[in-house]
């Protein structure tokens, strides 16, 4: 009885030991396997503005977004803003939060961008607090005409993001033509997304 218990044991150690990597291994695998996945999607070759959007070339998805309580352009409240306020101009809408580190990195540039005639540059606070995005404006400087509070994020699920900071542009009649994903840089700004704008600018003249 005992020599056959031991071997029994035996059997089962070496079993045990036989399937334990693979236990072991395979959530690792399927692991790597989504995230080789996730990344391929994510990034498309390595160029992450390419990431495709079910958006392009249809209306903005209809949002009406109320200020960022207390934020005002010296005397005068920062008014929140709708797809109505798209239609008649080319628009850039800016995704941006003040908890967002490269939403601060990009800054300088929106006060470029703001400077552009002919387009009008708005802003959708997303996930913030009032205080922090007055703060946050306060500090850098606001270059928006608008700023509309999405303080529960669903506006910006419509608008397809995949998080902060984007920006869109949209032309005089409320289409999404473009989508920028992530930070702009100077040089992402200079030779990507000003060429991009300026078409959509020339378009909508036509």
């Amino acid at each position: 009885m005992t020599s056959h218990d031991t071997g029994a044991g035996r059997h089962g150690q070496q079993t045990a030991k036989r399937g334990f990597p693979v236990l072991v291994l395979l959530p690792l695998v399927v692991f790597a396997a989504l995230a080789a996945l996730f990344l391929f999607q994510l990034t498309l070759g390595g160029d992450p503005q390419q990431i495709p959007s079910a958006l392009i070339n249809k209306p903005a998805p209809e949002f009406d977004l109320p200020p960022v309580e207390g934020l005002t352009d010296g005397d005068t409240a920062v008014a929140g803003f709708s797809r109505q306020d798209l239609i008649g101009k080319v628009s850039v809408v800016n995704v941006f939060a003040s908890w967002c580190v490269p939403c601060r990195q990009e800054h300088p540039l929106l006060e470029e961008l703001a400077k552009v005639e002919g387009i009008q540059l708005l802003g959708i606070n997303y996930k913030d607090k009032p205080e922090n995005a007055r703060r946050f404006l306060g500090s850098l400087g606001n270059p928006y005409q608008r700023v509309g509070a999405d303080t529960g994020g669903r506006t910006a699920i419509e608008w397809g993001v995949y998080g902060v900071p984007e920006t869109f542009v949209v032309d005089g009649e409320g289409t999404i033509r473009y989508k920028f994903i992530g930070p702009l840089s100077p040089e992402s700004y200079y030779d990507v997304f000003l060429p991009e704008l300026q078409k959509i600018m020339d378009g909508n003249k036509s």
